[in-house]
């Protein structure tokens, strides 16, 4: 019982969000006695504590025992979804795209899925690939600000549709005004228009917003001049 109210004290503090503290409780658990299940449950959440830190690395050992060793389906599904988050941040779309198309494979679908396999393709530089992946997720949700927001900005940049790709980026932001990567992504698709003073006028504001943001950066040096 001991180990049970050890891992349960691990668990309270992970859903505190005081992941530090959790990990701590976690690592110090003495798991000689464990059955199997507390083992898929530890590694579960050894895995989140230290996705939510960014140690994406050691993550990635403890999500992969999950999903190859526990038998509840739903946990494996959000260790998938974790594992192809980690991926595509860390610059292995592949991997990512794989672990995402055997949930496809396993019946599972959501606009979660597809929208994460569209930002995989669109690092991969597949744009029409990920063009199709955006249309699956707004098949699902038509109000989805990220699918809205993803297929507009790449309408846009890959000069497939840069009209829908403004229509698209301008719902995204009417939902979300404060967000600075959807102000971006608008502003960015009025440049590739040719309208500059609408581009410059949102660019401005996700600049404003997210002055640091790499990609803004770039964007508002090109289009406004600003260092």
């Amino acid at each position: 019982m001991a180990v049970h109210t050890s891992l349960e004290e691990g668990i309270r503090l992970f859903k505190m969000k005081r992941w530090d503290k959790a990990l701590e409780e976690f690592l110090r658990l003495d798991t000689a006695h464990f059955e199997p299940d507390d083992n898929v449950e530890l590694a579960y959440y050894l895995g989140l504590c230290y996705t939510k830190m960014e140690r994406f690395n050691d993550a990635l050992l403890y999500l992969e025992q999950v999903v190859t060793s526990c038998n509840d389906p739903l946990r494996v599904y959000q260790c998938r979804l974790t594992l192809a988050y980690i991926y595509v941040i860390s610059d292995r779309s592949k991997l990512a795209e794989f672990e995402l198309s055997r949930l496809v494979k396993g019946g599972y679908e959501s606009v979660q899925i597809y929208t994460t396999m569209a930002y995989a393709a669109w690092v991969q530089r597949l744009y029409q690939k990920a063009v199709d992946y955006y249309e699956k997720a707004l098949e699902m949700d038509k109000d989805n600000t990220t699918a809205l927001n993803g297929l507009g900005y790449i309408l846009a940049d890959s000069d497939i549709d840069v009209r829908r790709g403004i229509s698209l980026c301008r719902k995204a932001v009417d939902k979300k005004p404060k967000s600075a990567a959807y102000l971006d992504s608008l502003g960015w698709a009025y440049y590739k228009n040719g309208n500059i003073a609408e581009a410059r006028s949102w660019l401005r504001r996700a600049f404003e917003l997210a002055p640091n943001h790499k990609e803004i950066k770039k964007h508002i040096k090109l289009v406004v001049g600003k260092d």
